[in-house]
């Protein structure tokens, strides 16, 4: 795949709504109960554009006066997969758009002096390899946990894979795009830079502490 086409599957989306929603995500004023609900909605407007590529068949129905013919969802079916710890917190917006997904979990930490990701649990859907895969990490920062978990995934099975961030590195990004190409990323903001110690800025600061009252 071109470098063009790889651009072309990072979509960083600027709706007003994503954006004041963001914004508030990332004040550090922000008590944990109100960041949670954030992170609920931002992932569920995410979502929206997230599975806009999802293919459609026509059905034939009976609405309460007539038979008439509606669109629903076709194809294979979806897995989301959040990366533990943080990921967990962006699993309900998914869930709420579509309930009758499957759900697999990942558990990685990063080694904070090599900055590489550490495997402690992984439990995906026994068919993920029927499915269209969505993974969650709310922070693409350096790309690696993310794409570690992206070739779990895959070495499971799946071969459609989409990633929904909050907020992305250029360096993330940069890491997707040559590890995984075919990957589509569906962001809230692309940020500045990561710092020394790979913490994405101007950032939110860590979200799992955030979302779960931790330090």
């Amino acid at each position: 795949m071109t470098t063009a086409a790889a651009a072309q599957r990072v979509v960083e989306v600027t709706h007003p709504l994503v954006q004041h929603k963001l914004g508030l995500l990332r004040d550090e004023e922000t008590p944990t109960q109100s960041f949670r609900q954030l992170v609920n909605e931002l992932t569920l407007l995410l979502t929206y554009e997230a599975t806009k590529v999802l293919a459609t068949e026509e059905v034939e129905i009976s609405t309460p006066l007539e038979r008439t013919t509606v669109q629903r969802i076709s194809g294979k079916k979806v897995a989301v997969c959040p990366i533990l710890r943080a990921g967990i917190g962006m699993l309900d917006g998914v869930l709420s758009l579509i309930p009758g997904a499957r759900v697999g979990f990942i558990g990685l930490y990063r080694n904070e002096e090599t900055l590489e990701p550490v495997e402690y649990f992984v439990k995906l859907p026994g068919d993920i390899d029927q499915r269209d895969v969505i993974l969650l990490d709310p922070m693409l920062a350096t790309g690696r946990s993310t794409g570690y978990a992206t070739q779990l995934v895959k070495e499971a099975g799946a071969e459609s894979v989409r990633l929904i961030a909050l907020i992305a590195a250029p360096e993330g990004i940069e890491h997707m795009q040559a590890a995984h190409p075919d990957v589509s990323i569906v962001v809230a903001g692309v940020d500045r830079q990561l710092n020394e110690k790979g913490f994405i800025l101007p950032g939110l600061g860590d979200a799992g502490d955030r979302l779960f009252g931790t330090k």
